[in-house]
């Protein structure tokens, strides 16, 4: 198999059991179930799963703020986040085949100043955590990335998920969460705008740190 397209394939399988963890444990309640929790390690546990061979993204913004750092060639970027998207959105609708009825009460409107200050700031944390724990060459080869990665979203959705804003930090879960009726899809353009942002920055902040 061609090497880029078993990259693709394994952004494609980590995207789909991130988004897959998120709309069991939002959609269905299971009393006793922590959100995130569940989540940020099942991103650590894909983190390590896929990271050698596809940089374990699993999320458009970061596949950004790769390109950006020079971590991930130009030409992949599109690919990637074809990859991404449609693993985030098979699940998603693979979770709506499960769900009865369709999940229409579980959306929830945030003021819009909030939700992009809160999405815009974690996904720069993640973003900032993946280039410098698992793309410098200072930290090549350490067992913590994807623990630190993982943490990372928990933190987030601890901190501002559902409080101010849906705690996605990745735009192929915002259109995920528009699909499963848990968003409306106006707040999901701010979403992933913030979401963007937030890596585009990231970026930046990497490489300004690491220039001589």
């Amino acid at each position: 198999m061609n090497k880029s397209v078993k990259k693709y394939l394994v952004e494609f399988i980590g995207t789909f059991f991130l988004v897959f963890t998120v709309g069991c444990c939002v959609l269905f309640g299971i009393p006793g179930v922590i959100p995130a929790i569940a989540i940020g390690m099942v991103l650590m546990i894909m983190v390590y799963a896929g990271g050698q061979i596809s940089g374990g993204h699993y999320n458009p913004a970061v596949s950004l703020a790769a390109v950006i750092r020079g971590a991930l060639q130009a030409k992949e970027l599109v690919p990637y986040w074809i990859a991404q998207i449609l693993g985030g959105t098979i699940a998603a609708f693979l979770i709506l085949q499960m769900v009865t009825p369709p999940a229409y009460a579980n959306m929830v409107n945030y003021e819009s100043t909030g939700l992009i200050i809160g999405e815009f700031l974690f996904t720069f944390a993640l973003c900032y955590v993946v280039l410098f724990t698992a793309t410098s060459p200072e930290t090549e080869g350490n067992s913590y990335y994807g623990f630190a990665i993982g943490s990372t979203v928990m933190v987030g959705i601890f901190a501002v998920g559902s409080a101010i804003c849906y705690g996605a930090f990745n735009p192929a879960v915002a259109i995920a969460l528009g699909t499963m009726q848990i968003a409306d899809w106006s707040s999901i353009l701010l979403t992933i705008l913030a979401n963007l942002l937030g890596g585009f920055a990231a970026a930046f902040v990497y490489k300004f740190v690491k220039s001589n």
